[in-house]
């Protein structure tokens, strides 16, 4: 195995992933050489170049640059969304030293404080509320996180606090590479059923997950989950929610946009906190996002700082215009559960408003386990349009398609499908009170004209 002090060149296959390019930038930072592959440009490939990574976009191995053919000195790190890919093949062929993207950030939960959250949704939004409020504290942190901030405008935080906020993702068991100081775990309604086979398993890797917290550390475990924890000795267990647990939030107000509550904790109880960014379902985020920061020290202050000045995550609730006449808002919810909460904060935000949701379902498998849940999440709103299902990496289904989501909508419930090529006349032609755009495929890269063509509605 190579030597972390001999690593002069990292290799990324798959560069452009969320997660992907933190770990990129934190090579970039280190002074390292940091070149790598992606399927299509991005918005987030363009600022990696910016900061002096060099990318290429087509898979050839005569592309890739000279100081990463090097065996002993270049670690090569991997998304397991890649399977099938010859520059991936020639390391493997070559004998480099190659490591999944979780490989490298269990290496940084064992030379800092891992502060790591897990879960099948609310994880991106409640690591990237802890990362500020740590990062905001007399503590500081490092983050990883699956999302990119508004506070920072990107998904990496650096310093030099021996704290680092870690996205735990399940997906392809990523997260058993981990070794927890703490960690929150947030849902664990299942998923990903293409990798883990049943409900039972999904549940299980959550049990084997919280066995490699460290002594020492802390498990925060949403109420009312169905997995079965098992940490080692030493490990301290709370539980959390909105309105119950040893976190949870009291006296909560929500009153002309804003959200202000009282956080009552076995540590200090905590008046008087408001969120800077004011969502339903941010509450219980912040419960557990606090919850965390204050087991390691955080101030009643800094709480308070940390929560007031959070202004949330890219495409989490992401509000692109709100005024009397029109609201629109991004939200990557694409999992039935996620979608559930989506939907109910969006309620209680506007009870009283026409609530339309424009859904891009995300991968055919998810869509063949979830459909029916996927209609009764969506039911709660008043019209719900789909386009057809985003693929990423799998190959279609037979059978498998938007109109199973379609033909299970509950009665009286206003639907229609349609391309997604023809999502902005869609646009043009209807007129919209709230309108919520779904998914974590690529209709999200349409928002900003979507809300310029509905802005232009108001002149």
């Amino acid at each position: 195995m190579i030597q972390t002090e001999n690593i002069k060149s990292v290799y990324f296959v798959g560069a452009g992933g969320i997660g992907m390019s933190a770990i990129a930038r934190y090579f970039l930072h280190k002074g390292l050489f940091v070149a790598g592959y992606d399927k299509t440009p991005s918005a987030l490939t363009a600022r990696l170049e910016e900061e002096g990574m060099l990318i290429h976009y087509t898979d050839d191995t005569a592309l890739i640059p000279q100081p990463c053919l090097d065996k002993a000195t270049t670690l090569v790190v991997y998304t397991p969304a890649i399977t099938d890919h010859s520059e991936l093949a020639f390391f493997r062929a070559e004998g480099f030293e190659i490591q999944k993207r979780a490989q490298v950030l269990g290496e940084l939960t064992r030379t800092h404080k891992g502060l790591c959250v897990a879960g099948t949704h609310g994880k991106t939004t409640t690591s990237a509320m802890c990362a500020h409020i740590m990062h905001q504290s007399h503590l500081d942190c490092n983050a990883f996180l699956g999302g990119i901030t508004k506070n920072y405008g990107t998904n990496y935080i650096l310093s030099d606090s021996d704290y680092v906020v870690i996205e735990a993702d399940e997906y392809d068991r990523s997260f058993h590479w981990l070794r927890p100081w703490m960690t929150v775990i947030t849902a664990t309604d299942p998923d990903h059923l293409d990798i883990y086979g049943t409900k039972e398993a999904y549940l299980d890797s959550f049990r084997h997950y919280t066995m490699l917290i460290q002594p020492g550390g802390a498990l925060i475990l949403h109420t009312g989950l169905e997995m079965k924890a098992e940490v080692p000795e030493g490990v301290r267990t709370y539980t959390y929610s909105r309105n119950e647990g040893d976190f949870h939030a009291s006296n909560i107000r929500i009153d002309k946009g804003e959200i202000t509550f009282d956080l009552c904790s076995p540590i200090e109880q905590v008046s008087g906190i408001s969120l800077g960014q004011p969502i339903p379902i941010n509450i219980e985020n912040a419960v557990a996002a606090m919850a965390m920061a204050q087991l390691n020290g955080c101030t009643a202050d800094e709480l308070r700082e940390g929560m007031s000045t959070y202004q949330g995550v890219d495409r989490r609730f992401d509000f692109k215009l709100k005024n009397d006449r029109h609201v629109v808002l991004s939200d990557y919810a694409h999992h039935p559960m996620e979608i559930y909460q989506s939907a109910k904060s969006i309620r209680e935000l506007y009870h009283d408003r026409k609530v339309t949701a424009l859904f891009q379902p995300h991968l055919y498998t998810r869509t063949r386990d979830f459909y029916q849940e996927f209609a009764d999440s969506l039911s709660q709103l008043d019209e719900v349009v789909l386009c057809e299902i985003y693929p990423a990496r799998e190959e279609p289904i037979p059978g498998v398609t938007s109109q199973l989501i379609y033909d299970h909508l509950r009665p009286g419930v206003k639907r229609e499908l349609i391309r997604k090529a023809d999502v902005l006349d869609y646009v043009r032609n209807r007129d919209f009170d709230v309108l919520v755009v779904l998914g974590a495929g690529d209709l999200d890269n349409e928002v900003d004209k979507i809300t310029q063509i509905i802005q232009a509605k108001e002149s």
